[in-house]
C-alpha cells in the first residue's frame, strides 16, 4: 500500500455505540471504513465484497455471543490470506488465540478493549497490523505461554498407546504389555511404534528411544 491510498478496513462488532465510535475514529486516522457489521454473517460478506486491507473484530458476537467473531476471523485469515487482522475481546479465548496467531504470524493482531484506552496507541497498533506486523496485548501472550506450558505433550496418544507407554514406564518388555493388555506381541511393536512416531522420535545414533519416551511419560506425571 502506498502512503496516498488509506487502507480499507472492514469491522465487526455488535455494540451500536463501540461500533460508531470505532468507525469515527478510524475515519478521523484516515482509514477508509468500507463496512461496519453487527454479526459475523454480515461481515464475512463485507470481506468477500470489498476485499479489505484490515479487518477489525470482536470476539463475541450474535447469536450466541460466545466466539463467532473470531471463528469469522479465522475463516478471513484462510480463504483471504493477503487480509490482516486485529482482534479486540474482553477476554482472551486461549484456544483461539493460538489457532489465529499459529495460522500465520504475520498482519495479526489480538487487543483487549479495557487496554485499548489511548487512541493513539490504538490507531498506531492498527497501522503495524495492517503492515503485516504482530501486535499482541501482554495479557493475551501471558496466558498463551501459560496454555503452553500447562499443556499435556502426550495429548497425541490414544489410551491404548498410553496404557502402554505407562507399562513400559514400569518396566515391562513387550511381551510383558502383550500379556498384561491380552493383545499380540505384534500389536505392542505397532503400538510402541506409533508412540516414537508421536512423539517425534525417529531412530538415532546414541539415542534410546524407549527410554526417552518413559522420561516424557514420567515427566508429565510429575
Amino acid at each position: 500500500m502506498s502512503d496516498e491510498t488509506p487502507t480499507k478496513v472492514v469491522l465487526a462488532e455488535d455494540s451500536v455505540l463501540l461500533r460508531d465510535g470505532i468507525v469515527r475514529l478510524l475515519a478521523s486516522a484516515g482509514f477508509e471504513v468500507a463496512a461496519a457489521c453487527p454479526d459475523g454473517e454480515t461481515f464475512l460478506a463485507a470481506v468477500d465484497e470489498h476485499s479489505p486491507d484490515l479487518v477489525v473484530v470482536d470476539v463475541r458476537m450474535p447469536p450466541t455471543f460466545t466466539s463467532e467473531g473470531i471463528v469469522a476471523a479465522l475463516q478471513v485469515r484462510d480463504s483471504h490470506p493477503e487480509v490482516a487482522v486485529m482482534v479486540l475481546s474482553q477476554y482472551v479465548e486461549e484456544q483461539y488465540a493460538t489457532e489465529l496467531v499459529a495460522s500465520r504470524s504475520k498482519g495479526v493482531g489480538y487487543l483487549l478493549k479495557d487496554r485499548v484506552a489511548d487512541t493513539g496507541d490504538f490507531i498506531a497498533a492498527l497501522r503495524d497490523v495492517a503492515g503485516g506486523g504482530t501486535v499482541l496485548d501482554p495479557e493475551v501472550v501471558t496466558q498463551l505461554l501459560t496454555r503452553a506450558r500447562h499443556a499435556d505433550p502426550l495429548a497425541v496418544l490414544t489410551p491404548r498407546e498410553r496404557e502402554v507407554l505407562d507399562l513400559m514406564a514400569q518396566g515391562r518388555t513387550n511381551s510383558a504389555i502383550a500379556t498384561e493388555l491380552f493383545v499380540s506381541h505384534g500389536a505392542v511393536e505397532k503400538h510402541v511404534t506409533s508412540i516414537f512416531t508421536k512423539l517425534d522420535l525417529p531412530p538415532a545414533d546414541g539415542d534410546h528411544r524407549r527410554v526417552l519416551a518413559v522420561l516424557r511419560w514420567l515427566d508429565q506425571e510429575d
